[in-house]
């Protein structure tokens, strides 16, 4: 039986890449997925940039000024249900492209942050202090699979002394924010978020898009995972070959928040020791 068109049918339920050569061709890079997704996978613009003529992503809104500053990305445009306003030969889906080029874990494991904020962005504010250390935390997740959201309220056992929390949290709000103690520096400008972040410390997360863009910036970032986690983090140990920022905190039981967020706290009390200890030594 023959396939379909391509291009037919919701744009979610569309045929793209079908191993078709990108070697020397112009690619256009769709992004269907979440924002966490374009985050992760756009590391692999690079390597598919040296084997092809001109790469263009098409994105979403959200993230082209991200997107934009990308190696290996020549442009991006703006994601929306009609066809995209660009020549191409070839289309691929993000996520199909580590199969397309082959990539190893040479493409996957990067040492370095892929992702920068310009300096013409706003301002990062000093949430640091000597003596404080700034955690930006996020609690809550989009509408698909709820189970990796936690209940805010657990986060009150982080009011340790010498940390000073943030909330990240979207559409949050400051009352929700305040509940926990936290003062609230959410924003939905994702270039705005990424320039906030850089002022933390530290960022606690759930699994969600504030995780990638924080590892993806190189901030160290704790992700705390549900029991039956998404398939991109490993099935054991606290490290992700994604993220070399990032540390993983598991939850061992499904629905059981308390112990992850008791393993947090001593986690933190132990960060906020060592950085006691070092300021001591350098007096």
């Amino acid at each position: 039986m023959s396939n379909p068109p391509k291009h037919e049918g919701p744009r979610h339920l569309q045929r793209i890449w079908r191993g078709e050569e990108i070697r020397d061709q112009r690619v256009l890079v769709r992004c269907y997925h979440g924002l966490g997704d374009t985050i992760q996978f756009i590391r692999f613009m690079t390597p598919l940039r040296k084997i092809a003529r001109v790469v263009t992503v098409w994105c979403q809104p959200e993230l082209l000024s991200l997107v934009n500053r990308v190696e290996g990305v020549d442009r991006a445009i703006p994601l929306h249900d009609g066809a995209p306003e660009v020549d191409f030969d070839v289309d691929i889906e993000i996520m199909e492209v580590p199969h397309a080029i082959r990539a190893g874990l040479r493409e996957v494991e990067l040492k370095n942050p892929f992702l920068d904020v310009p300096a013409t962005c706003d301002a990062a504010p000093v949430l640091s202090t000597p003596g404080r250390l700034a955690l930006g935390m996020v609690w809550e997740v989009g509408d698909w699979d709820r189970r990796r959201s936690i209940p805010p309220t657990l986060f009150r056992n982080l009011l340790v002394e010498g940390a000073q929390l943030y909330s990240l949290q979207r559409g949050a709000g400051s009352a929700a924010a305040s509940k926990i103690g936290a003062i609230d520096i959410s924003t939905p400008d994702i270039m705005s978020l990424a320039r906030r972040m850089q002022g933390l410390d530290l960022v606690l997360s759930v699994d969600t898009m504030v995780a990638h863009l924080a590892g993806s910036l190189g901030i160290e970032t704790w992700i705390m995972l549900h029991s039956d986690c998404d398939w991109r983090w490993p099935a054991v140990g606290d490290r992700s070959m994604w993220y070399a920022s990032a540390r993983l905190f598991r939850q061992r039981t499904a629905g059981d928040w308390t112990p992850v967020v008791r393993a947090i706290g001593s986690a933190l009390r132990e960060r906020l020791h060592r950085s006691e200890a070092s300021r001591a030594i350098r007096r």
